[in-house]
């Protein structure tokens, strides 16, 4: 890797510009994974409530994208969905953990962000556990990435150092504060390109969500 960027939070909290965009949108198409640019939280959050039908098992992984589009609370509140978080968290993880992993790993729709999304369409995720990313690869009927504009990076080295130095900081500190415990990028994940057509979708936003 190329020597850290002096100052990340100014380099990678920059908005990628609406060419670009257009540019990421195109590229994820050509590595079929449906793609749309939209303007806000708002549209965003309608794009995702057009494409999961009701009653569906979804998943939402912890994203704070998710959060501030008003996704999670949308599709874990509204009682228009089978929400699988809420039904987890409430199980018991000493005697339930083998129920509470295939819940969290074969839903209809799993909804989610990335860390970082490069010029040529690849998705890059980093993880603590792990346990989103096997939905994502496969076990998922359909997957939602919701991203904002401050993700879009140049390749995957720039992709990795935006997790190193400065997503993952951040997410470090809310797992402290959360959960009284640090975060790790123990696991990541690469998706270059999806082999089901019409299986996944990105939603790039004009905007910055998340980190």
């Amino acid at each position: 890797m190329t020597p850290r960027d002096p100052e990340p939070h100014a380099r990678y909290a920059r908005l990628a510009d609406a060419a670009t965009l257009e540019q990421v949108a195109e590229a994820l198409r050509g590595n079929l994974i449906e793609a749309v640019v939209v303007d806000g939280p708002a549209a965003a959050r309608r794009e995702v409530l057009d494409r999961v039908p009701a009653g569906a098992a979804v998943l939402t992984a912890t994203s704070r994208t998710l959060d501030a589009c008003g996704i999670t609370a949308e599709l874990e509140t509204s009682g228009r969905y089978r929400a699988l978080r809420p039904i987890y968290l409430a199980m018991d993880r000493a005697t339930q953990r083998d129920e509470i992993r295939r819940l969290r790993s074969a839903p209809d729709w799993v909804v989610g962000s990335v860390h970082a999304i490069t010029h040529r369409g690849e998705l890059v995720i980093a993880s603590q556990t792990g346990s989103q990313l096997g939905s994502y690869v496969y076990g998922a009927g359909h997957v939602i990435w919701v991203v904002g504009a401050q993700k879009v990076v140049a390749d995957l080295d720039e992709g990795l150092r935006r997790i190193e130095e400065y997503a993952f900081p951040l997410e470090d500190r809310r797992s402290r504060e959360a959960y009284g415990t640090p975060s790790g990028i123990n696991k990541l994940l690469v998706i270059n390109r999806e082999p089901q057509s019409r299986r996944s979708t990105v939603i790039l936003l004009r905007e910055e969500a998340g980190f």
